[in-house]
C-alpha cells in the first residue's frame, strides 16, 4: 500500500520548500495524506481488513501531530497546507 516512486516524487516536488527539501512538515503531511487517501479507497472494497485499518489510524494520528506542530510553528503555512490538501470542510 506504499506510494509508488513516481507518485511520491511528484508529491514531494509539489509541496517542497526548496530544491532538495524532502523532510519538511508540509511534504510529510502531503505524503501521509496521499497514503491515507489510497488506504481509504482500499477499504471501500476490503471492508473487513482490520489490520490495515489500524495502520490507517496510526497514519491519521501521525498526520495530526505534524499538523499541530506546523500550526504551533507557522500558522500561515498551516493554513496553506490545509487549503491545498483540502483537509477541512
Amino acid at each position: 500500500m506504499a506510494l509508488q516512486v513516481a507518485q511520491k516524487a511528484q508529491v514531494v516536488r509539489q509541496y517542497q520548500r526548496s530544491g532538495k527539501d524532502t523532510g519538511s512538515p508540509e511534504v510529510q503531511i502531503a505524503l501521509l495524506t496521499e497514503r491515507i487517501n489510497s488506504l481509504t479507497a482500499h477499504f471501500k472494497s476490503h471492508v473487513k481488513d482490520f489490520h490495515s485499518r489500524r495502520g490507517l489510524l496510526k497514519l491519521v494520528s501521525q498526520r495530526r501531530k505534524l499538523l499541530d506542530y506546523l500550526r504551533r510553528k507557522d500558522a500561515d503555512k498551516y493554513r496553506s497546507v490545509i487549503e491545498r490538501l483540502s483537509l477541512r470542510k
